[in-house]
């Protein structure tokens, strides 16, 4: 059958199937480049010349470090086409107060329950101080504590996104973090947004600064007038912002340094080709977003790309969605189910949905992924929106070491060692041993100080 999109078909025996994946995860990587067309017109308007987003994103934080507010009022004008005095940079309390009290409350009724979900699981996976005994006189323990201050980053360009709101900051409230500062651009999408201010005020949230990108991530990182610095920043963003946040760490921790939106649906002749299609296409409307699907079923693949145009003919978002599916989606065949799993734990995909008979079985073997959603009738929204784990996750094949964000990530852990007089002299030869390998003879003698005879 032919295909009714311009949208890769792979078959994983050919010879250049595996080049053509590579390529695919080179494109949807933060060294990608993936930028629109408006993106790279402002940056040669506002710089005077063609920067790549890494010399741009350079170049605006050393300049917000070295001029702090009066930097980011400028970045602001020239890349958000915003301008703004002082005094319109933070939220107002007021500000807050009416949008909540303006907003459906049908609507502020789902963030209720939504924030409840999340924490309940969050607070349940929450780490827990822990004690040793390692015999008498030898005391351990590792001790969790909250950080003080983070950073919350709120995408604001093409919509308004208060589930990103609700997945970083409530984890961060279940850690017990005291003070959450926001930054979302000054768009009608961002901060401007009264259903989004209206869900800071409804998680209390208070602190809400209209500021975006680049310039938001270094305010952050460096701190400006009006904007104390923080100890971590999280939240998704475009390229700009994943790069910011890669050249602060180190100053500041940082979640991830995270790539467009992907999703992997590996699908057997069980799964249903329209669930399937509206999964690729719910990923591809972010624009960019990944969306590939594994098969070891060749006539799925033809009922899929049916199903793909038949529906994107009729979503508002349908044209975006297809540009996307056309330069970052792939149908790809594969010979059976192991072939199926090797490939995805290759791929290490930020979504993965197990569309088959005994998704249980199969996700057994599925090691590389940011979330894993089993079974026909979970598509990946139930985590973007109400499940509960956080849907800030690792991208463009880190899943192979990194995990998604959650509370525990907004936990500083130091370990608390007691020994006494016996205590140490039970560890004492082990100690000089090891310090005289590595000839520091004063690590040895803070120990047999102590265990001298007294006179």
């Amino acid at each position: 059958m032919a295909s009714l999109m311009n949208i890769d078909r792979i078959d994983y025996a050919s010879e250049d199937a595996r080049e053509a994946i590579r390529e695919l995860r080179r494109r949807l990587s933060p060294q990608g480049n993936v930028v629109s067309p408006e993106g790279r017109a402002r940056t040669i308007a506002a710089f005077g010349e063609p920067l790549t987003p890494e010399q741009v994103v350079v170049r605006i934080c050393d300049d917000v470090r070295a001029r702090g507010l009066d930097a980011v009022l400028d970045y602001t004008k020239r890349l958000d086409r915003v301008t703004l005095d002082r005094s319109q940079v933070r939220v107002t309390v007021e500000e807050l107060r009416q949008a909540h009290a303006q907003a459906d409350p049908a609507y502020l009724r789902t963030i209720r329950r939504i924030r409840e979900n999340i924490l309940a699981f969050q607070s349940g996976i929450l780490h827990r101080d822990a004690r040793f005994k390692r015999g008498p006189g030898c005391e351990l323990r590792l001790r969790y504590r909250p950080l003080r201050r983070v950073g919350v980053c709120i995408p604001g360009g093409a919509a308004a996104y208060p589930s990103s709101l609700l997945m970083t900051v409530v984890p961060a409230q279940a850690a017990g973090v005291e003070q959450i500062a926001v930054v979302v651009p000054p768009t009608p999408f961002g901060g401007y947004n009264t259903d989004l201010l209206a869900a800071c005020h409804a998680l209390g949230v208070t602190e809400v600064h209209r500021v975006g990108g680049a310039q938001a991530v270094a305010a952050l990182a460096y701190g400006v007038d009006g904007i104390e610095p923080v100890d971590k920043i999280v939240g998704p963003g475009n390229l700009f912002v994943a790069l910011a946040k890669r050249h602060v760490y180190g100053e500041v921790d940082i979640d991830s340094i995270a790539g467009p939106s992907e999703v992997v649906l590996i699908a057997d002749w069980t799964a249903d080709p329209r669930f399937i299609a509206a999964d690729l296409i719910s990923q591809a409307e972010h624009s960019p977003g990944a969306s590939i699907l594994i098969t070891w079923e060749a006539d799925l693949i033809d009922r899929v790309d049916e199903a793909l145009g038949e529906q994107l003919a009729r979503l508002s978002r349908g044209d975006l969605a297809r540009a996307s599916l056309e330069k970052f989606g792939a149908l790809i065949l594969v010979k059976d189910e192991d072939e199926a799993v090797a490939l995805t734990n290759q791929i290490a995909p930020e979504h993965l949905h197990v569309s088959t008979a005994d998704p249980d079985r199969l996700a057994e073997r599925l090691t590389n992924a940011g979330a894993i959603f089993l079974g026909h009738e979970t598509p990946v929204a139930v985590g973007d929106y109400a499940a509960g784990p956080s849907h800030v996750l690792p991208t463009g094949g880190t899943a192979r070491w990194a995990s998604g964000l959650s509370a525990n990530d907004f936990l500083k852990r130091t370990s608390l060692i007691w020994v006494d007089h016996d205590g140490l002299n039970t560890l004492a030869p082990d100690i000089r041993r090891l310090a005289d390998k590595e000839g520091l003879s004063a690590h040895r003698y803070s120990v047999d100080i102590r265990l001298e005879e007294t006179p």
